[in-house]
């Protein structure tokens, strides 16, 4: 009888009006920030329900679950800025496409609020500044929410040439959501991994060399660095006053293009920026599907690595930049004369680490951080967590190096500046009338391994843009036994609209970003 009853019960609830279920929640998993925004404008979404939507799933995805740690922390205000903005936007105020977009913030970058920005470090724990990064207060001002602070590599990969990327003592370690046990690249490696789960809509980046578009390659996701000196470096943990540069980490370059937009501007407190207001415009008027006819692009052959599969994918994606018009010139040797350029470099940021962090430090309000390197090395050795995966070699070889004022320095950066410049990337650009230089972001990720460091040997496309300033972009173009590959694109210093109306006619066409599956692991092929 108890079984009858049952079932009457099920047939009843089968039957039931479908206005007695409450509806389903939206997804936002793979929806990039342009479409959720027209949802809200449509009014099947609002401001407060997409902050609820991501909060759930970092807590389900990030915290619970697979466990990403790709997320440090979520600021506690993040609903209270929601509602705010839906106030906003039901009394007719919508501040522009980030109005009401949930965005996570690499924890090197000063957040106002109760939240360190510690640069993944114990050292910087308790670093409440209670101000906002300029790029921040641009954010904000424009209407986005800010949602919480994501993981990295610790000192931004900078403190050992032995490291793990991904790794953090704050953090932990960072699982690339295609394949758990995959490492996410570095340094902004919990908005790379953030941004492919769907944690946010957009999430920010900062990049010394590689540090956005390797992250957003291997996670397959778009990374864009800016021409340095378009973006504000204020209350940003340094390395590198020559190299260092905040961007946007998106699913689509629409997406980077409208981020771009907001944050890029002049700061009187960064003397790179002083020609931003004059070189920023609208990036997203920029684009356009026909950006690549009559372009004439230059293959970066000689650094694709040696993977055959990497190689096909590549070739794949040169044939599809033909077909939207572009004119494909293969580059012969795009090494030849920068022997020197990788020892300037190191030069260039040991130097500039000692120098420009040093100063960052002794700046911070309160009383209790590290005012110099040398404090954060005796910090480390006094702490066995901090060095139990891997040593400080760099810092220790940082603390060695002279003023900015040595000979050693002066010449180094001279040598780098004409290197990857005027004998680097524009000597390639102007040889053969190229507007634009293509290469592969990354081979497929590595397996993420604590007691050996990374092992990645892959293409090497980062360190010209890098080095030389110049904006470098990284698109979707496909994946190697489901781990991602990304698609770099380099112009010119101030370029940085063509080069993402270039990315984003390649990827409206090519449509090549792949899904995560959170799965444990690569499995080996089924004989």
């Amino acid at each position: 009888m108890q079984k009858i009853s049952l079932l009457a019960a099920a047939a009843l609830l089968a039957i039931a009006p479908a206005a007695a279920m409450p509806p389903p929640l939206p997804p936002v998993e793979g929806k990039d920030a342009a479409t959720l925004q027209a949802e809200m404008e449509r009014g099947t979404l609002d401001d407060e329900l997409l902050t609820t939507l991501y909060l759930d799933r970092i807590a389900k995805l990030d915290d619970h679950g697979p466990q990403l740690n790709a997320v440090i922390a979520t600021f506690p205000d993040a609903m209270q800025q929601a509602q705010r903005l839906y106030a906003e936007r039901k009394a007719g105020r919508v501040r522009g496409p980030l109005h009401g977009i949930p965005v996570l913030i690499k924890d090197n970058i000063e957040v106002q609020g109760p939240l360190a920005t510690t640069a993944g470090s114990l050292a910087l724990k308790d670093n409440v500044t209670n101000r906002d990064a300029p790029i921040v207060a641009r954010l904000r001002d424009a209407g986005a929410i800010i949602l919480g602070k994501t993981n990295l590599s610790e000192w931004a990969n900078i403190r050992s040439s032995n490291s793990t990327s991904g790794w953090s003592a704050i953090g932990g370690l960072t699982k690339n959501p295609h394949a758990l046990d995959r490492n996410v690249c570095g340094s902004s490696s919990g908005s790379g991994a953030a941004m492919a789960a769907s944690l946010a809509a957009m999430t920010i980046g900062t990049e010394t060399d590689g540090s956005i578009t390797c992250p957003a390659g291997v996670n397959g996701v778009v990374g864009f660095k800016p021409t340095v000196g378009l973006v504000s470096r204020t209350f940003i943990v340094p390395i590198s006053h020559s190299q260092d540069t905040a961007g946007p980490i998106t699913l689509t370059v629409r997406d980077a293009a409208a981020l771009l937009t907001v944050v890029a501007g002049s700061d009187p407190a960064d003397p790179a920026t002083a020609e931003a207001d004059a070189r920023k415009v609208d990036y997203s008027a920029a684009l356009s599907p026909g950006a690549l006819q009559g372009k004439r692009i230059g293959v970066l052959r000689d650094r694709i690595g040696d993977r055959a599969d990497v190689a096909a994918l590549f070739d794949a994606a040169l044939a599809q930049l033909t077909d939207l018009g572009a004119t494909v010139v293969e580059i012969e040797d795009s090494r030849k004369g920068l022997e020197d350029l990788s020892g300037a470099e190191l030069e260039i940021l040991m130097t500039e680490l000692k120098a420009d962090l040093a100063a960052y430090l002794a700046a911070l309000p309160g009383t209790g951080a590290p005012r110099t390197l040398a404090d954060v090395i005796a910090f480390n050795k006094a702490n066995p967590a901090e060095l139990r995966w891997f040593d400080q070699s760099l810092f220790e070889l940082a603390e060695t190096k002279g003023g900015l004022d040595s000979p050693d320095y002066r010449e180094a950066k001279a040598k780098a500046a004409r290197l990857a410049g005027p004998e680097g990337i524009d000597l390639l650009l102007a040889a053969d009338r190229l507007d634009l230089l293509v290469g592969v972001t990354n081979g497929p990720a590595w397996t993420s391994d604590l007691v050996n460091g990374d092992h990645y040997n892959g293409p090497s496309v980062s360190q010209l843009p890098a080095v030389a300033g110049y904006p470098h972009l990284t698109v979707p173009m496909g994946a190697v036994e489901g781990l991602p590959i990304g698609l770099s694109l380099i112009g010119a210093k101030w370029s940085d609209a063509a080069v993402l109306a270039a990315g984003h006619a390649y990827e409206q066409a090519s449509r090549k970003r792949v899904t995560p599956t959170f799965r444990a692991g690569v499995e080996p092929a089924q004989k």
